[in-house]
């Protein structure tokens, strides 16, 4: 297979003009995620709604509507494209993504199991629920893939990811199919969507997942360290250890805060970080910069385009899945060997 050259020797001038570029278009996309939707709404009445006396009829769609669900767009989608550039740098699997360590089955599983034994009703009983059942997977896959050996090895994480997820998602099957009452609570949830139509649900996540991503871009440096080899990294003066015990915590907290609020979003922690590396290069700093631009577009026009393709609304999961499948398919044959293709 033929390798392009790495691209780490790029003018700074052309990473600083794709970021620029990245920023446009999430300022644009912003706006159009707070107009757009069932009910067309100008820039005059948002701006009244969200700066001045919000005494515009159309105010309240602004404010508890679309205002939320912009915001959760901007930060989970951030949460999700950094927590996927993390886990291919940690991994060096090109086609790892959030889900590969079992988060999101973690967090369906608690869910589920909040709905269907403990009878939990409420949207923050979900979060918390959720968030707990992230937190305690991303944990336990990383005792897994750590006991019994001296040296971090990534691809004891992926296996124990992996093979933990599947348990979960059978225990949470067979707690939906014992009980059709948690299935019809959770479905909406399970379908992932930034309609979450609660400012306070938001705000309650928000800490979470902005301490996250501001742990992801301080992990930016290392991680370019640790590319080089654990041994070389280690003559360096890193500690590949605690590098990966950091970045299971930056990845608990954004993934565990997003998908609890947000539910299960696929594809984003796959593509973006993949757009990323070939617009700015091999640098994990300039990645983790793109991505943090960039994720929030694909969530938020992703989000648009569901809101106005069909009446009602495509969750959003739907369309990035719709997106995303082509691009899998995409990246699996640029990886398969020269030679192998007909």
């Amino acid at each position: 297979m033929h390798k392009a050259p790495l691209s780490t020797s790029l003018p700074a001038a052309n990473r600083l003009a794709w970021l620029v570029l990245c920023l446009g278009l999430l300022s644009v996309l912003t706006l159009l995620s707070l107009t757009l939707g069932a009910k067309p709404i100008s820039l005059a009445v948002v701006a009244d709604s969200l700066f001045g006396p919000g005494q515009h009829p159309d105010a309240i769609i602004i404010t508890e509507g679309r205002l939320p669900r912009t915001l959760l767009g901007l930060l989970a989608g951030a949460a999700l494209g950094l927590s996927g550039a993390i886990i291919q740098a940690l991994t060096r699997n090109p086609l790892a993504d959030p889900g590969i360590l079992g988060v999101n089955a973690g967090a369906s599983f608690a869910v589920v199991l909040g709905a269907g034994v403990f009878g939990i009703t409420s949207a923050a009983g979900y979060l918390a629920f959720a968030f707990v059942g992230a937190l305690a997977t991303t944990l336990l896959v990383y005792l897994v893939g750590a006991y019994g050996t001296a040296r971090l090895e990534p691809m004891r994480f992926v296996l124990a990811g992996v093979a933990i997820s599947a348990v979960m998602m059978g225990f949470a099957s067979s707690i939906t199919l014992l009980n059709p009452w948690a299935f019809d609570r959770v479905r909406f949830w399970s379908a992932g969507s930034l309609d979450v139509r609660d400012l306070d649900l938001v705000l309650q996540v928000a800490p979470a997942l902005l301490l996250g991503i501001v742990i992801a871009l301080l992990l930016a440096r290392p991680l370019n360290v640790l590319g080089m080899g654990e041994d070389l990294a280690v003559s360096l003066g890193s500690r590949p250890r605690l590098i990966h015990a950091t970045a299971v915590l930056a990845i608990t907290l954004l993934c565990g805060a997003s998908t609890a609020i947000a539910g299960p979003i696929g594809f984003v922690g796959l593509m973006i970080p993949h757009i990323a590396r070939w617009m700015v290069g091999t640098d994990q700093r300039w990645i983790m910069a793109c991505t943090l631009l960039l994720a929030p577009v694909l969530l938020l026009a992703s989000d648009i385009i569901g809101r106005l393709l069909v009446p009602g609304e495509l969750r959003v999961s739907i369309v990035t899945a719709f997106v995303g499948a082509p691009v899998l398919i995409w990246l699996a044959r640029r990886a398969q060997p020269s030679g192998s293709r007909t």
